[in-house]
């Protein structure tokens, strides 16, 4: 925890020269007053991370944290386990949804192996296991306090390195079968809401499937009795592997002045759990999409955070995080090239 501590007395407020600097440029370029909306903000706040005036974003990726679940094993899922494995493969040889996405828009791919239940023979897969899939959390905690925090430092060292490797946004996903009942635990255990308002059937499963991943969840709270006023023993108990990975990378992120995109309800749920890290934690995250889940809503409220995507999208791998980023290319390019109220001789907009 030492080293998690020593990360968190590192992050700095935004810059706010950066920032008016920003809102003064919007007021003087020949548009309406908040035109862009979201997006306005959201250079706004790139601004203030990237302390500059017109942020670069030019060189950027999407980690994806790939680790089981135990809880598969009590039929909480469509799949198996191994489809985990066969996905994390296919990322690292370019065959995935998020690899074809993020090709389109020059994002670099990279695939990290933090709690896949088999060995990953794959290229371009980093091998990062914290250990082979958690345990079944509906029998005791998920893994060990020092897993959790192994996890954490993980991501918060994998930020770094991609700051030192030129990039200047990082989106972030995942790939795991069963993490939408660890994502659903977690807002149940963090939030106090019952499982039946945040569960969601996932990839596929039927009513009757979705009683079986409610009644675990409620099983799994119910053993391991988990503390909402400390994170890492929520985490270790019920939650998992790439959660805690994405946690790290938010605080990592922060730390060396990195904005990361979040993608769907589980990089959500990590956002959540870094805010109990540090409470400003939002400050350095862009929330690309809601997804279907119907924990995506209730998390986002709780982080007071807005998406601006909200297509039905529950794909996972960072696919939503990667499809925003044309978004924020055209939103950035506008803001950077257009025209100023005084090239045209026109009276800016005034509020009324």
């Amino acid at each position: 925890m030492i080293f998690i501590e020593k990360t968190i007395k590192n992050i700095k407020p935004l810059c706010n020269i950066s920032i008016q600097k920003s809102k003064e440029r919007f007021s003087d370029i020949a548009m309406p007053l908040g035109g862009l909306g979201i997006f306005q903000d959201i250079i706004i706040k790139l601004c203030g991370i990237q302390k500059v005036v017109f942020p670069d974003v030019s060189k950027r990726a999407v980690l994806i944290f790939c680790a089981d679940n135990g809880v598969v094993s009590q039929g909480v899922t469509q799949c198996g386990q191994d489809v985990t494995a066969i996905v994390t493969e296919n990322m690292g040889v370019g065959k995935a949804s998020v690899c074809i996405m993020a090709q389109q828009n020059n994002i670099d791919v990279i695939p990290v192996d933090v709690g896949v239940s088999k060995k990953i023979n794959g290229q371009n897969v980093r091998k990062s296991k914290i250990r082979f899939g958690t345990n079944d959390m509906t029998l005791g905690p998920a893994m060990t306090k020092e897993d959790a925090i192994n996890a954490i430092k993980l991501g918060i060292n994998l930020a770094h390195e991609c700051k030192q490797n030129g990039y200047k946004i990082l989106c972030v996903g995942e790939m795991g079968i069963g993490n939408t009942t660890t994502t659903a635990a977690i807002t149940s255990s963090l939030l106090n809401i019952e499982p039946e308002k945040v569960t969601g059937k996932g990839a596929g499963l039927s009513d009757d499937g979705l009683k079986i991943k409610i009644s675990a969840i409620k099983k799994a709270i119910f053993v391991n009795k988990p503390d909402n006023n400390d994170i890492i023993d929520v985490l270790h108990k019920i939650g998992g592997l790439d959660i805690c990975s994405i946690i790290g990378v938010y605080l990592g992120a922060a730390e060396c002045g990195l904005p990361v995109i979040s993608d769907g309800v589980i990089t959500c749920v990590a956002a959540l759990c870094a805010k109990r890290f540090y409470n400003n934690i939002t400050d350095y995250i862009i929330i690309s999409h809601m997804s279907n889940e119907p924990a995506s809503r209730i998390i986002l409220d709780a982080l007071n955070m807005e998406p601006f995507i909200n297509a039905k999208m529950h794909l996972g791998e960072g696919t939503g995080a990667v499809m925003s980023i044309p978004l924020i290319d055209a939103s950035l390019l506008t803001y950077k090239k257009m025209i100023t109220f005084k090239d045209i001789d026109i009276e800016s907009y005034k509020p009324l």
